[in-house]
């Protein structure tokens, strides 16, 4: 009975995914002006609801780690080492900002509490393409490949909707080709190489990026 409940679920997640995958840009191909344009005036709807697709197990997993204890988090938060982290300031968006690239991986709750608790900050929400662009760059003179930022989808039951962890605006993305609609998981990763943005499981074990 319940494959069969299951059944229209996916087919509706494997029609909007395919959707979803056309809309997405596809930036990999070079900057634009038409390409940036796009990013940073039409952002926020395309991918803001993502429909259910055959990633379930993912799902419950995701679900499970981002309402785990908050309290037990801060009581065994280890903050970094000096060694292991780097601190940037940088004026963008109008104003200067402290940046932290944590290099010990954790998971995503993992380094939202040391964010939080360490730093009294949160992982970065990034809201222009020249945010992204700073990123990119010291991330990649860091020698970083991979690194957690601060999105994440707030519901998996037929429609996900993106949302930034210190509650800020999605107004802004810059997706891979073919993504948000063929990753899986429900938090947002980004990669030096490209600075292009992907969705993994948030047990996954990354760095990351604080803002302060």
């Amino acid at each position: 009975m319940k494959g069969l409940l299951l059944l229209p679920l996916l087919l509706l997640g494997t029609v909007s995914a395919l959707h979803l995958e056309n809309d997405a840009p596809h930036q990999g191909r070079g900057e634009t002006q038409a390409d940036l344009r796009q990013d940073l005036e039409g952002s926020g709807d395309q991918e803001r609801e993502l429909a259910l697709n055959d990633e379930l197990s993912d799902a419950f997993v995701d679900e499970e780690a981002m309402e785990s204890d908050q309290a037990a988090l801060d009581e065994n938060v280890e903050c970094p080492r000096e060694e292991d982290s780097v601190q940037m300031q940088a004026s963008t968006g109008g104003q200067t900002c402290t940046y932290v690239l944590v290099r010990k991986r954790r998971t995503f709750n993992e380094a939202q509490t040391i964010c939080s608790t360490c730093y009294r900050g949160n992982l970065i929400s990034i809201h222009s393409y020249r945010t992204n662009r700073f990123i990119q760059h010291w991330t990649s003179s860091r020698n970083q490949a991979r690194f957690w930022i601060g999105g994440f989808i707030r519901h998996w039951i037929l429609f996900k909707t993106f949302h930034w962890i210190d509650g800020t605006r999605w107004d802004f993305r810059y997706w891979a080709p073919g993504h948000p609609a063929n990753g899986s998981g429900r938090c947002v990763y980004m990669t030096s190489r490209g600075g292009h943005w992907r969705r993994t499981s948030c047990q996954s074990h990354l760095a990351f990026i604080c803002a302060v």
